[in-house]
């Protein structure tokens, strides 16, 4: 088959290529965070789970797209990079709309999907299949669990923080067992990104996943305190 979206290099922190799909992004999430708050709960829940859809076929159609016109590595190539695994499942998460899978995917979006964001690893630049699979799905991740905030009222609790610190752990040793299986490296847990991100100021192997691991539950806590003051701000 012919390859259909081509580029040549990597997307550079800072360049339109980073800049551009973040403002789209924000517009959009806000247009549609203000729309929401007129229509009905249904209408509401509806929307948001035609985003979360969106964000899963993606993931789901750029692994079938190189499946059939790519060498496929499944040591690579799974889709079990936290964002990507995010992005295939978020659509079970609008649909049920449990507290206690909010209470998980704030922490892990906020922290985890915000950071790809902000330091993208993006192999291919634009008009690469790559490219826009990388943006829909970070940046839809966000609006998701944004709108879920701002439409929902859904907050966290303290002990929210520790949920969702514990599901981590227990996603990251799978990852370790699946990287054992295929001499992977899904998660960075044996080697860290080629491009530029917060890891490298953590040191090599396996000292930032040390510290990672420290700065997880801090990191978490910071992003609480909104919540948290807007509760006592409340009264609640």
């Amino acid at each position: 088959m012919i390859k259909v979206f081509t580029a040549l290099e990597r997307v550079l922190i800072l360049s339109w290529e980073h800049l551009l799909p973040i403002v789209i992004a924000v517009i959009f999430a806000v247009a549609v965070i203000r729309y929401a708050k007129s229509i009905s709960k249904e209408k509401q829940q509806r929307l948001v789970h035609y985003i979360a859809l969106i964000v899963s076929i993606t993931v789901l159609g750029f692994h079938s797209y190189y499946i059939t016109i790519e060498d496929y590595n499944f040591k690579t190539d799974l889709p079990l990079y936290l964002c990507s695994l995010l992005g295939i499942l978020i659509p079970i998460y609008t649909y049920y709309r449990r507290y206690w899978m909010f209470e998980i995917l704030v922490f892990w979006i906020i922290a985890g999907t915000l950071q790809g964001v902000i330091t993208p690893d993006i192999a291919e630049g634009f008009p690469s299949f790559d490219y826009f699979r990388y943006w829909i799905v970070h940046l839809g991740l966000l609006i998701v669990i944004f709108y879920s905030v701002f439409v929902f009222k859904l907050k966290p609790k303290l002990k929210s923080v520790f949920k969702s610190f514990f599901a981590l752990q227990i996603y990251i040793v799978l990852m370790i067992m699946a990287n054992y299986l295929l001499e992977a490296n899904y998660f960075y847990l044996n080697e860290k990104p080629k491009s530029a991100s917060v890891l490298d100021y953590f040191g090599e192997w396996p000292y930032y996943i040390i510290v990672c691991q420290l700065i997880i539950i801090p990191l978490f806590l910071i992003i609480y305190l909104p919540f948290y003051f807007q509760r006592k701000s409340l009264g609640k």
